[in-house]
């Protein structure tokens, strides 16, 4: 077998073989396959597609590319959740002590910033003294202990996905839906997870920018799931606007302990779109870790769960384990900035119609919120607060974004970014939907 007659199959439209995929993957982890051949076959596949059995076939053939976490001995149910990536998406933080609160395990494995979207590794190293890489006996202790675990991807974990994923970066194809399926539901299953929910996102900020391509995602995420022996329920969100009120690693763990404290539930002043998907997520994971019934249920026992502290008490726990000091993070909320400061206020009357995440996650590479590549420092400090968001009536100088910025040329850079980020009206814009529909295997 060759890798080049496995790139022609491929680019000439035929189906791969189970033998072919685990041949081309076996030969690229172990380093027989070199970058080239391998860039053109993730180009055929970008162009061609796979159909279901071959993407469960690459996704079987990463997965075993490597070692799979042992969870035995551990009572479950263990349930995830994932999202496809956006700007100021934080949601992870506060799933992961929310779910663990209803007796449902999360083995979590993240990743970190890339271009514009946001990494859960990083906002959690804004803690000082938080370690994100575990090995796999403390990964199981603390998952244990404390009901979740949030560690990054070892080399010894899915290695295929780890050389697959930086080559696609840098060919121009992140976007294929099958190399997209595979990468997530090959780490998903090598860390123990037996349920998923997956937030998958559309719009300016996400990787999918029409609905209708991210529900593609979405059902072969499920479809694929299936066929690998776990339950996924998928909801399809909004990504045109940040997600919640505030974009930055340290802020972003702000704003999760302000939803673990209840703010903006019930009414209360708060992240009410940050909370409102996370609930809903929350709920899903509910009912794969079968504590509900369905969806409604689950919310109400979410909800029950965030008004009794129980989450907010487990993230703190969750600090300690991994390595933080939970009276020193708490110490640090609302004073924690960067010195080299700004703010967007209003170029004119009217009403605010959103402000483009896209933009602003652009503005955030600038800032040191994310980065360019795979090595690049990122900056805890870093990072803007929304005063005002989509909907908002606004008079011309308002404040909109207080923004902090790693050094004083990054804010200069990202300060017109973020002003060209606010799109304004002469009328009320029509409320914002955050979730378009529910996706889940038949």
């Amino acid at each position: 077998m060759r890798a080049v007659d496995i790139i022609l199959n491929k680019r000439s439209g035929k189906e791969l073989s189970p033998d072919e995929i685990r041949f081309l993957i076996a030969g690229y982890t172990a380093g027989d396959i070199p970058d080239y051949q391998m860039s053109a076959w993730a180009m055929a596949v970008f162009f061609r597609g796979m159909n279901a059995e071959e993407t469960a076939a690459l996704t079987g053939a990463m997965l075993h590319s490597g070692e799979v976490m042992d969870l035995s001995g551990i009572p479950g149910p263990f349930v995830d959740k994932h999202s496809t990536g956006g700007v100021g998406d934080k949601t992870s933080l506060i799933l992961a002590p929310l779910a663990a609160s209803l007796g449902i395990r999360d083995p979590m494995m993240s990743g970190r910033a890339l271009g514009h979207t946001g990494g859960t590794l990083d906002k959690l190293e804004a803690i000082p003294g938080f370690r994100t890489s575990l090995g796999p006996a403390e990964f199981r202790e603390i998952l244990a202990k404390n009901g979740f675990a949030m560690t990054g991807q070892t080399k010894d974990i899915v290695p295929a996905d780890r050389l697959l994923y930086a080559l696609r970066d840098v060919t121009g194809t992140v976007e294929s839906i099958p190399l997209i399926t595979a990468s997530i539901l090959s780490k998903k299953k090598a860390e123990g997870a037996q349920a998923l929910v997956l937030d998958v996102k559309y719009g300016s900020g996400a990787f999918m920018k029409d609905p209708a391509d991210g529900e593609k995602l979405a059902r072969s995420l499920v479809d694929t799931g299936k066929a690998m022996g776990m339950r996924i329920i998928a909801l399809l969100t909004a990504m045109d606007e940040p997600l919640g009120n505030k974009m930055g690693n340290f802020l972003e763990v702000e704003e999760s302990m302000d939803c673990l404290e209840g703010k903006g539930l019930d009414g209360a002043e708060g992240p009410a779109d940050l909370l409102e998907v996370t609930l809903e997520l929350a709920a899903r994971m509910a009912v794969l870790g079968g504590k509900a019934e369905d969806s409604a249920g689950g919310r109400r026992l979410c909800e029950q769960a965030l008004k009794s502290g129980k989450p907010r008490e487990l993230f703190l726990a969750g600090i300690k384990s991994q390595g933080g000091d939970p009276e020193e993070f708490l110490s640090m909320r609302g004073n924690y900035r960067s010195p080299h400061s700004g703010e967007v206020r209003a170029a004119r009357g009217g009403f605010i119609s959103r402000i483009d995440a896209f933009t602003v996650g652009r503005a955030g590479v600038d800032l040191g919120v994310g980065r360019n590549r795979t090595e690049d420092p990122v900056c805890p400090a870093a990072g803007v607060e929304f005063h005002l968001k989509g909907g908002a009536a606004v008079k011309k100088g308002d404040r909109i974004m207080t923004v902090w910025g790693k050094d004083q040329a990054g804010l200069s850079a990202a300060l017109p970014l973020l002003e060209k980020a606010v799109e304004y009206s002469d009328t009320a814009p029509a409320p914002r939907g955050l979730i378009l529909k529910e996706i889940a295997s038949a």
